[in-house]
């Protein structure tokens, strides 16, 4: 086998198409087969594509490295492929390498012979006579060699009869056509009629005409320009009649020829018309009117147009297709439903809704209109379907939802043999792409593209990079996008494909690179970049495009501005934000949705309620998604009132049904402390999804219910819900709370075995947490050792906090030294070991480890506890004296330390970490920030109301132990969110059973 070297050191030019490259770098490889398999130079050769491409695109280029490629292979390449070489050369405008192909071909067949004809026929219009009777002399030939000849054989040379202007050559291959017997094919009689009406031979076209057995409009309207043309009026008005009687509808071509007829003949009460059968003046009065409408509508006068088209019908002025047809393209203009109807019956009244062009626009009119079902009805009765028909169903059905039944039309399409064009095509792609098997369809309907040979269109190429972006198959794309020429919609589909596809840097080098080009970008490619922008938090880039989009004036766009005020909320900068908020025009309910999202996620979240009182202000409804959203802002605060409000809103939107809105609310509730709420609503949300479930089972162990929460997974997965990650936190959260170590055990066992869930970091922190809580510590430690991941900080400090809890300062150590090693400047860890060492009277260590937190210049969180009354804000810390009410509030902590200590309270010092008198010790405890906010809530707050308080950290067990009480005397409901969970003090009992 010869080298292939010589090929792979041809040089070529950097602007040499891509597909050329490929070709002389990686050439395909050979495939070595059988004698009884197939030979390689078939259809589905490998170098047959590239023929195919060559073809489609006309690239001379690429078409000779392909033959030299095949030339190379050493293989005798079957005269399927040469045929497909004499083509591409033809049709890349090389006659004399087509000629040379077909001289060096060891054998020949009808079709081989066909092809290079052609070719001397696709250059007949500027081919010297030489080329001409070098054809005809080749024809010659083929007699001599080949019996028998087809139409395709006679195509190309009547071509070159009528560009050389040869009549006795005409003449002479009717006579061979009679021979053979094509003189009454339709295709070959068509084509001597054109030729004989063009060489001025009338007479000889009229008889071939009046022979054919079927003849179209255009034949009739060719024989009824040559009788003009020669001025032969009364044969041009009596064809006209006859066209009449032929029962065909004329086209707008007819129409002017008619009105040739009707203008230059004084008798033209002789012309009939298609429409009216009286006299010319009709057709005159019917061509003006349907000229003055279609005036009308490109003008947009369309109550004008109305009027008109009332008068001819109220005049009997019978209506042709032609006005039909303006009519209901005015009807789709005005988006009116009831005048396309009136206009289709009026159709129906003059029968004319048989006519092809009316029930198209029929078709048309109603998809436009979103009233599929009629249209489908007009295009089952229709008796005559053109292709303009199906694309219009199929678009239609693909617009409207109905992606299936457009598929299943284009299938039947192709069952009646019908070749569809880029519109099909473009319609039936974008229709597959919405179904969940789009992908595996779009590629079949490529296939047929490159079959039919209409891939290299600019529609069909454009449909099918969005196609394969949309599926997120980027290299699909990028090999159609890099073949073809600067398309705005075919570039914005790739640049959505890589963001869709998470690949953002390729779609701001796609936007650089369209900028340096100097092409312009519309709005949906600055929304498309900006999204970018904001997914990346590449808010420099996003800047330089706000600019840009500035410049070009699409900052008032609502997509372009809706996108920026998205981009600015991502990437943190609120103050930008509020200035692109600012620029839109007449925000809409997504764009306030944005902004109070927004202000959640960056942290301010009571500005959050503020943009919403602007947005009810204006009168703009909130959605499902600003509802959920005001939900969890109500969280974030713990605003239970506030969220009462998002509440009572959602019953009066009647939107409290969306699973989304149920779910916030039922989330809302349980982290603002009203659990029983939370489990009211839950039961009343009708289709519950997987987060609604794991709302309430969070909720339910953020309170301590257990044993509820076990139940109610249980429940769950009675009724076919499959859990996920977040339901086992739940779950095993559930278990730490309520110190069921051997029931945690199993759940985590069951995530991988059961559901194929493999545990996190966080299921493994609960679990740690539940050994840690039931006094398990070393069991703990060595959970916390073994993992296969690295420890987090978070479980080492939970760890910390049972160690100091259970009094084991060793194991406190060993925990916290590991705890520092991961964040030095933790300081949870130096407070929980300096506690620990206070809580076993260890006051050297105690000292020391306050020392080290000093020199790290750690500072140590302060308590701080909360209360909302009266839909204010109070705000507390250890013997905090800013309140307004203060000297009222201590008053009120005595009171309530006598009234309890008469019940049983007795203080426990032992929560007082300093070493002083007991004295001293027990006036400490009285004045921590929670016991403050409870009083001041007994002072605010009517009776038997409950009272809530947050805390930022742990309760400590005195105020734990006290709050039982004040709850008993007072007969009040305390509920109490600290940082671990929630404590619901009722009767002297909390909801945690004294274990958290």
């Amino acid at each position: 086998m010869r080298a292939r070297a010589t090929f792979k050191a041809i040089p070529f030019s950097f602007h040499t198409s891509p597909k050329v490259q490929c070709l002389l770098l990686f050439p395909p490889p050979l495939r070595l087969t059988s004698a009884a398999s197939a030979s390689p130079f078939s259809s589905s050769s490998q170098w047959f594509g590239f023929l195919r491409d060559a073809i489609s695109t006309s690239d001379l280029t690429l078409g000779k490295c392909t033959h030299a490629r095949i030339l190379s292979s050493e293989e005798i390449p079957e005269r399927f492929l040469v045929n497909n070489l004499i083509s591409m050369y033809s049709k890349c405008g090389s006659l004399t390498y087509a000629r040379r192909v077909f001289d060096l071909m060891p054998e020949r067949d009808l079709v081989s012979w066909n092809s290079v004809l052609a070719a001397y026929a696709q250059f007949s219009e500027s081919a010297s006579v030489e080329n001409i009777e070098e054809a005809f002399l080749l024809f010659r030939t083929l007699r001599q060699n080949v019996v028998y000849t087809s139409r395709m054989t006679l195509a190309p040379m009547l071509k070159l009869c009528l560009n050389s202007g040869y009549v006795w050559a005409s003449e002479s291959f009717h006579g061979y056509a009679c021979k053979i017997g094509l003189d009454g094919d339709e295709f070959v009689a068509g084509a001597l009629v054109n030729i004989y009406l063009k060489f001025g031979q009338v007479k000889q076209g009229k008889v071939l005409f009046e022979e054919m057995p079927y003849r179209d409009v255009v034949l009739w309207n060719l024989m009824l320009k040559a009788y003009l043309d020669m001025g032969f009026k009364e044969e041009a008005i009596g064809l006209s009649s006859e066209f009449h009687r032929s029962g065909l509808h004329p086209n707008e071509i007819t129409s002017r020829l008619l009105a040739r007829i009707s203008g230059d003949d004084s008798e033209a009460g002789q012309v009939k018309s298609f429409a009216h059968g009286d006299d010319a003046s009709g057709v005159s009065e019917i061509i003006s009117n349907n000229k003055r409408l279609s005036e009308y509508l490109h003008a947009g006068q369309y109550s004008a147009l109305l009027k008109c088209f009332g008068d001819m019908v109220e005049s009997d002025l019978v209506c042709d297709q032609v006005t039909f047809i303006l009519v209901l393209a005015t009807a789709v203009r005005l988006d009116s439903l009831a005048l396309g109807q009136q206009v289709h019956c009026l159709a129906l009244k003059l029968g004319i809704d048989r006519m092809l062009t009316v029930a198209n626009s029929l078709i048309n009119m109603y998809c436009k209109l979103r009233k599929i079902g009629f249209a489908r009805t007009v295009f089952h009765t229709m008796s005559e379907r053109d292709l303009i028909s199906w694309n219009s169903v199929i678009a239609g059905f693909s617009q409207s939802g109905l992606e299936m039944e457009a598929v299943c039309l284009f299938m039947q399409l192709l069952r009646y043999g019908l070749t569809p064009d880029q519109y099909t095509m473009t319609s039936i792609l974008k229709a597959a792409s919405s179904l969940p098997e789009g992908l595996s369809l779009n590629k079949q309907v490529h296939v047929h593209a490159i079959k039919i040979n209409n891939v290299a269109d600019s529609f069909v190429s454009t449909a099918l990079i969005d196609a394969y972006s949309r599926n997120r198959c980027m290299t699909e794309a990028e090999v159609l996008f890099e073949r073809s020429k600067f398309d705005l919609v075919a570039w914005n589909a790739m640049m959505s494909g890589y963001t869709q596809s998470h690949d953002g840097h390729k779609t701001l080098k796609l936007f650089a690179l369209m900028h340096k080009q100097g092409e312009r970008s519309d709005d949906f490619t600055l929304a498309t970049v900006i999204k970018t922008c904001g997914s990346l938090f590449a808010i420099n880039q996003g800047r330089q495009v706000h600019a840009y989009a500035i410049k070009s004036g699409y900052h008032l766009d609502l997509w372009v501005s809706s996108g920026l005020l998205d981009m600015y909320v991502k990437c943190g900068d609120m103050s930008a934000s509020q200035l692109a908020f600012n620029t839109i025009p007449v925000p809409d309910d997504v764009a306030w949705t944005t902004m109070i999202s927004g202000c959640i996620e960056n942290g301010e979240v009571e500005r959050a309620f503020h943009v919403y009182s602007q947005m009810r202000f204006i009168g703009v409804l909130p959605d499902e998604f600003t509802i959920a959203t005001l939900a969890k802002a109500s969280s974030c605060l713990t605003a239970l009132e506030q969220g009462r409000q998002i509440h009572a809103n959602a019953l009066k939107l009647n939107c409290t049904g969306d699973p989304f809105v149920g779910t916030s609310l039922v989330d809302m509730y349980a982290k603002c402390g009203s659990i029983d709420d939370a489990y009211s609503l839950f039961k009343r949300i009708e289709m519950r999804n997987i987060a609604a479930w794991n709302a309430m089972l969070l909720g339910l162990a953020q309170h301590g219910e257990g044993k509820e929460v076990l139940q109610l997974f249980k429940q769950m997965k009675s009724l076919g819900i499959n859990p996920d990650k977040v339901t086992f936190i739940g779950v095993l959260s559930a278990c730490s709370h309520s110190g069921l170590v051997s029931e945690a055990y199993k759940h985590i066992g069951s995530m991988h075995r059961d559901y194929g869930i493999k545990p996190e970091i966080e299921h493994y922190s609960c679990l740690a947490d539940a050994l840690g809580r039931a006094g398990f510590l070393k069991e703990a430690e060595n959970l916390i050792e073994s993992m296969s991941m690295e420890a987090s900080a978070s479980m080492y400090r939970t760890l910390l906090a049972a160690c100091r809890v259970k009094g084991d300062t060793e194991t406190g150590k060993r925990v916290a030294s590991k705890l520092l090693e991961l964040d030095p400047l933790d300081s949870s860890a130096y407070v929980l070991l300096s506690n620990m060492y206070a809580a076993a009277s260890k006051w050297d260590e105690m000292k020391l480890a306050r020392r080290m937190m000093k020199g790290q210049k750690v500072k140590k969180d302060p308590g701080i506890s909360w209360i909302e009354v009266k839909k204010k804000i109070h705000v507390f810390v250890v013997d905090d004296r800013t309140n307004p009410q203060t000297e009222l509030i201590y008053r009120k902590v005595k009171d309530v330390i006598r009234d309890i200590k008469q019940e049983g309270y007795v203080p426990e010092t032992d929560f007082t970490l300093v070493d002083v008198e007991e004295e001293e010790k027990e006036r400490a405890l009285y004045y921590h920030s929670e016991k403050l906010a409870v009083a001041f809530g007994l002072m605010s707050t009517p009776p038997s109301t409950p009272i809530r308080v947050i805390k930022n950290l742990r309760i400590c067990g005195d105020c734990h132990n006290a709050m039982k009480y004040i709850a008993k005397v007072y007969d009040r409901e305390i509920v109490l969110r600290d940082a671990n969970r929630f404590h619901r003090f009722k009767n002297g009992i909390c909801s945690c059973g004294d274990y958290w």
